[in-house]
């Protein structure tokens, strides 16, 4: 294993708080109040538009303009409404430490993604970073890891020399179609048995475990 490739959302940060309170935020501009956040956490993870589709049938306009509705309050205010999950950054600095090549892949917009990553103080650590793009041209985790791919081009990594840590079945699934390998964390959005069933190899309840995994080799 020479690469290993972060989710943002329920991975490193646990962006609970802020991402509801946004989602609840554009629904009220659309006529709906959904006064319990605890029905909008499935809105962490995947797009924002899909979402919005999927839970409350809009038109892929309606969607689009709650999407734009999110970014408004987000950027001021929710975009810093997260914290660090236990041990995430002490294990990226291990990592880091230890030679291997780290990057963030994120369905969350890259502006947001290293003004999210600059706040912790994390940029450092990281190779490269990629998140979807405020266009919507970019949003799902394929996607995502399609660009990073074409950024890392140069790069002499095989796909099974990769692999991804995230919390959900989106980031499983993103990854096995996109040929790397799924590591899985269950204190995230996403159940443990969701993420085995999308194709995870191996899901750990917290960190340190993901960290002594890929240094076993067991990856490969």
């Amino acid at each position: 294993m020479k690469a290993i490739l972060w989710d943002l959302d329920g991975t490193i940060i646990n962006s609970e708080e802020g991402v509801t309170k946004c989602v609840q935020y554009a629904l009220r501009a659309h006529g709906i109040d959904e006064p319990d956040l605890e029905k909008l956490k499935c809105f962490i993870g995947p797009p924002l538009g899909v979402m919005y589709r999927e839970k409350y049938h809009m038109s892929e306009e309606e969607a689009w303009q709650a999407v734009i509705h999110y970014r408004e309050r987000f950027d001021v205010a929710g975009i810093f409404e997260c914290c660090l999950y236990d041990g995430v950054k002490e294990t990226i600095i291990s990592l880091k430490k230890k030679g291997y090549f780290q990057a963030l892949a994120s369905s969350k917009p890259e502006t947001a993604c290293r003004r999210i990553l600059a706040h912790f103080g994390l940029t450092e650590y990281f190779d490269e970073i990629v998140g979807a793009t405020l266009d919507g041209s970019i949003s799902t985790k394929r996607e995502v890891l399609e660009e990073l791919g074409r950024r890392l081009k140069d790069r002499e990594f095989s796909k099974q020399e990769i692999c991804l840590i995230g919390d959900t079945k989106y980031d499983a699934a993103g990854a096995k179609e996109y040929g790397i390998r799924p590591i899985g964390v269950s204190y995230g959005f996403g159940t443990r048995e969701e993420q085995l069933a999308a194709g995870a190899e191996a899901v750990f309840d917290r960190i340190g475990e993901v960290e002594r995994y890929i240094e076993n080799d067991k990856c490969l």
